[in-house]
């Protein structure tokens, strides 16, 4: 009997990247019915939780709103909210340190149209800010591709530590 040649192709695993891995944070998204006092149930489950919001963004069509939450303990926040009977996704966002001039700003969106980088949507990180400085939130369509990019040219992408301690400081 002859024994048989298996052969096993092995597949590529891209390494796991920790430092891109701390540049993002986790965002909560959920999904809430375009009526009045639906904003209040989430915002009030965290509040019972003990966590607190950090900074949001709301956004709505006729039928549903879309809320955008950091929050530090987005994990304890998930399952307070799921508990609660919310869907929430959580995303990968990134916080960057915008230069809080006039232009400042459009430089930025200058560098990363250059790059061809895809927003998806981006909004203000509402404390947190220090100097000449403002904290901005960008969803990217590829936020590893974004990390490269603005690495390379020197942006600096405030991870979750260097964004929370900030909020410490005042």
């Amino acid at each position: 009997m002859k024994a048989a040649l298996v052969r096993y192709t092995l597949k590529h695993v891209p390494e796991h990247n920790h430092k891109e891995d701390a540049m993002k944070l986790q965002q909560l998204s959920l999904f809430l019915e375009n009526k009045p006092g639906q904003i209040k149930v989430p915002c009030r489950v965290l509040a019972k939780a003990g966590i607190n919001i950090l900074t949001l963004s709301l956004a709505d069509t006729q039928q549903f709103g879309i809320l955008r939450l950091i929050v530090k303990d987005w994990s304890g926040a998930k399952k307070a909210l799921e508990a609660a009977g919310c869907i929430v996704n959580l995303t990968e966002v990134l916080a960057l340190d915008v230069t809080d001039k006039p232009g400042g700003l459009a430089d930025l969106l200058d560098l990363l149209d250059h790059a061809r980088l895809d927003i998806e949507y981006m909004y203000a990180f509402t404390s947190g800010t220090r100097g000449r400085k403002a904290a901005l939130i960008f969803r990217f369509a590829d936020p590893d591709a974004a990390i490269k990019v603005l690495s390379k040219h020197d942006i600096t992408i405030l991870g979750a530590e260097t964004l929370f301690a900030r909020l410490d400081e005042k």
